[in-house]
């Protein structure tokens, strides 16, 4: 037996999906939450509305992220059916055609025309739709639309990245609210950034300054905000 055939490799472009949607679910959950929070502890002093203000942000914002999830993906998976059902159509209609069609990819690859041919002929033969599918279409198993997942994911990782200032409201003292919280949430953000570019094989330097410049920018801009609007009701 080849090397190839007992080695079994693990590319991580295989976590595209899942990983996009729990990074972006849970700094969502983290930045809008914690600005939420820092807001209006700004504008008043009154922990239980603070509290109660970040659990109504946590709710609402999951929800929002799952159907924003769901309609984004269910519409690229709409796409995808559509131009694979043309797909299909047109292999039945023309077939030579789309075994040139399929060839002439290879050769702009690199492959020599004799060999294209060969190689589009024998894809063809096996699954002449997914070798279409991938090739000329870019779908693949890997990057195929998956809407339920996808929306399952960001509202999972939202209310988890959302539920970590919330937590410090809750055992931080009253009068030290905002900078508890927003330490704690750039803290969030820096090891999710990290996290989430190690499992990405993503700069960590880069991915970490970059969730918690913009994080920092958004608390900043509400707490700005909330203490502007606290002072003149």
């Amino acid at each position: 037996m080849s090397r190839a055939g007992l080695h079994a490799e693990s590319h991580l472009v295989g976590r595209i999906g899942w990983l996009r949607a729990a990074v972006l679910g849970a700094n969502d959950g983290i930045v809008s939450t914690a600005s939420l929070i820092v807001g209006v502890a700004a504008a008043t002093p009154n922990q239980n509305d603070v509290l109660i203000a970040g659990v109504a942000g946590l709710v609402a914002g999951a929800m929002s992220m799952a159907a924003g999830e769901y309609v984004s993906v269910s519409s690229q998976s709409d796409t995808e059916r559509a131009d694979l059902a043309r797909e299909r159509g047109e292999l039945k209609d023309d077939p030579a055609f789309e075994l040139d069609e399929l060839a002439e990819i290879y050769v702009k690859r690199g492959v020599e025309k004799p060999l294209a041919l060969q190689v589009a002929g024998q894809l063809m033969a096996k699954d002449a739709l997914t070798a279409h599918a991938r090739d000329e279409l870019g779908i693949s198993e890997i990057t195929t639309a998956r809407p339920v997942q996808a929306a399952l994911t960001s509202a999972a990782s939202f209310s988890v990245g959302a539920a970590m200032p919330l937590l410090m409201v809750v055992v931080s003292p009253a009068g030290a609210l905002v900078p508890i919280v927003s330490a704690a949430s750039l803290g969030f953000l820096a090891f999710l950034g990290a996290v989430g570019a190690r499992a990405g094989g993503a700069n960590v330097v880069r991915a970490t300054a970059r969730v918690t410049f913009w994080g920092a920018l958004a608390m900043a801009l509400t707490a700005g905000i909330g203490k502007l609007f606290g002072t003149v009701v």
